[in-house]
């Protein structure tokens, strides 16, 4: 009898992924943490608490969108902060610009860092690059102290629950504003457009109130709830689309899957209904 990986939304609807084999299974202090084979197209994949996080076939939609989108807009962007993310596929596409010197990985489960290094090694292989730092630890306190350190900061959290519900939080979002060199970006995964509607109107409510230019943009993802999905882009002085990195566009665009400068355009162009919802 074949085996299926399902995630069923609360709006009734999901998806369904053909399972091979489970190659990596066990609970953390925080959640429980599985790679998974597949038998499909999408290869391996990573779960937490039995939610999709991240698929071989198609993770390159989510981290060169969350990665490329802000850092494009900045001139030379040095030193970036990546909240989350440790299956390591933004770090990858952060590392893509050459202006960057150092990215901090601040990444509260280790258990998944040490899983997708050795089963998810085309998302993790610049984990051990000399310019990341990785911080195993709750990023609510980390970025409590930091000050005019980041040019950008990428919140690559999971849903608002578990351990990740404190990084949605007026409190933390003005403790990362503090860590931002002047011109500094923010870029945060904002939920299913589809599915997580009340989720994304709190959390732009939230962020209008810490950041005085608060957009949004959003692209496909064929493995996540509603298979479309939305970022913000949170900045004190840069508006989206005011600055473009002609300098490294070649470079960027031939290294990934989808992006390039006409995709990175047409993103901030939204849908009457998500413009409500987040305005």
């Amino acid at each position: 009898m074949t085996e299926f990986y399902q995630e069923i939304t609360p709006a009734g609807f999901g998806i369904a992924i053909k399972k091979k084999n489970v190659l990596f299974s066990d609970k953390s202090e925080f959640q429980k943490v599985e790679v998974i084979e597949s038998d499909s197209a999408l290869g391996r994949f990573l779960t937490l608490d039995d939610l999709m996080m991240c698929t071989e076939g198609d993770e390159y939609h989510y981290h060169e969108m969350i990665a490329h989108i802000p850092m494009m807009h900045h001139k030379a962007p040095k030193s970036v902060l990546v909240i989350g993310g440790g299956d390591g596929g933004t770090v990858r596409e952060v590392l893509k610009h050459d202006t960057v010197e150092k990215v901090v990985l601040c990444e509260i489960d280790g258990m998944v860092i040490d899983a997708c290094k050795k089963y998810l090694p085309s998302m993790s292989c610049e984990l051990d690059n000399p310019k990341v730092e990785i911080k195993v630890e709750d990023a609510i306190e980390f970025i409590k102290d930091k000050v005019d350190e980041y040019d950008i900061v990428l919140i690559d959290s999971t849903d608002p629950m578990g351990p990740g519900e404190g990084l949605f939080t007026e409190e933390f979002y003005t403790n990362v504003k503090r860590s931002m060199k002047k011109g500094g970006i923010l870029a945060a995964q904002s939920e299913s457009p589809v599915v997580n509607k009340e989720e994304i109107s709190k959390m732009y409510k939230l962020l209008k109130k810490v950041f005085p230019i608060c957009s949004t943009y959003t692209s496909n993802i064929p493995t996540y709830p509603g298979g479309y999905w939305a970022w913000a882009f949170c900045s004190e002085e840069v508006e989206p689309l005011s600055y473009y990195a002609e300098d490294r566009e070649q470079a960027i665009t031939e290294s990934c899957k989808i992006y390039n400068k006409d995709y990175h355009n047409a993103r901030f162009a939204l849908p009457n209904y998500l413009k409500n919802l987040t305005k």
